[in-house]
């Protein structure tokens, strides 16, 4: 369905207000900047502000809307005859090939990493977040194979495959922070996978196997 003109507004404003906020946050740092500061500059009231964005956390991290169904996604959309964590690897390999920006790699991520890393808050977002993303992905696990609720295996499976990106990102944002450019983080990152690739038991790596036919 087309996007509608009430529509496309709300989504320009909401552009709008979050790109102003971020530029905002990257100079200032996120705990000085106030919601107040924000509206006024976006030329907006503070309750629409919040009527887009309920926190202010939400605020600069509009852009990882989203993430937290993305490795379910990779699993649920797996190729015949391939298991969750191949699924998810090949994935995460087509990204970093890529160098695609979702993953940090793009120019003034470090700038990015640095705001988060002096705000509290924001780094408790990130670890509910990385909540959300372990019980998508159980829960994807737990559909796919039919498993039974008291069944622990989607949890410990479940746990090592949200660890596959976790761990990618981790490296990424490690070295991005350092100053590196995306293109060289993104060939080492390739070889890091192989890396996690390796530490995985075969268990995990042939868990949720989809039939051929």
């Amino acid at each position: 369905m087309a996007e509608g003109l009430r529509e496309r507004k709300k989504r320009q404003v909401r552009q709008h207000i979050s790109d102003l906020a971020t530029g905002l946050f990257l100079k200032h740092g996120f705990v000085t900047v106030t919601v107040a500061e924000v509206a006024e500059l976006a030329d907006v009231s503070v309750n629409t502000v919040y009527n887009y964005f309920p926190a202010k956390e939400d605020l600069f991290l509009d852009r990882m809307k989203g993430v937290s169904q993305r490795v379910a996604r990779f699993i649920r959309a797996r190729d015949k005859g391939e298991s969750a964590a191949e699924a998810v690897l090949r994935e995460l390999r087509a990204a970093v090939v890529a160098v695609s920006p979702e993953y940090g790699l793009m120019d003034g991520f470090a700038d990015f990493m640095r705001v988060i890393e002096e705000a509290p808050t924001l780094k408790a977002r990130l670890w509910y977040l990385q909540q959300e993303i372990l019980q998508a992905v159980v829960g994807a696990l737990r559909e796919e194979t039919g498993a039974a609720p008291d069944d622990p295996t989607p949890l410990l499976v479940g746990g090592q495959i949200t660890w596959i990106e976790g761990a990618l990102v981790g490296y990424i944002s490690q070295e991005m922070a350092a100053g590196r450019k995306a293109v060289e983080v993104s060939r080492d990152a390739l070889a890091v996978l192989d890396e996690i690739e390796e530490m995985l038991g075969e268990k995990v790596l042939n868990y949720a196997r989809r039939a051929t036919e």
